[in-house]
């Protein structure tokens, strides 16, 4: 299986967007931090599913819109899946603790991390997904890129 390196990858289907979230899970290493970011429906949560999967995270997967952060911690290594879509302040991510997640031994998912880049750790990956329609319905662009 092709390692999965900074770059841009596209994918044609959900279930190839899902693979490669398995591909990324499989490769991540203890106190991964990622951003996910895209556009509503772009396919975020399909993506870090596939990224539990590779964890071998066998539970269902969903955005934790409402509570923030969703810990699954019975795969090879603890996964916690942010969704700050809706933290109106800062204060509400040092509230929940933000930073026994982002610098512990597990593997950290932040989707609309863009929304709090100033508490983000100093070296991170970030993740874009987007649609372009004029590709097909369900193509999508991922881009790959280490922040630091």
């Amino acid at each position: 299986m092709e390692e999965i390196t900074f770059g841009i990858y596209e994918t044609f289907t959900p279930e190839e967007t899902a693979e490669l979230g398995v591909r990324i899970g499989r490769q991540a290493a203890p106190g991964s931090v990622y951003t996910l970011i895209g556009d509503l429906g772009v396919g975020k949560t399909v993506l870090t599913q596939g990224i539990a999967r590779g964890l071998g995270i066998t539970e269902p997967v969903s955005s934790p819109t409402f509570t923030i952060v969703q810990v699954y911690d019975q795969g090879r290594l603890p996964f916690y899946h942010f969704d700050v879509y809706r933290i109106g302040d800062v204060e509400e991510m040092e509230e929940i603790g933000y930073e026994d997640y982002f610098y512990g031994e597990g593997v950290t998912m932040i989707e609309w991390g863009n929304l709090i880049e100033e508490i983000l750790p100093e070296r991170y990956c970030r993740i874009t997904v987007e649609k372009k329609p004029e590709n097909g319905f369900d193509y999508r662009k991922i881009t790959i890129e280490e922040v630091t």
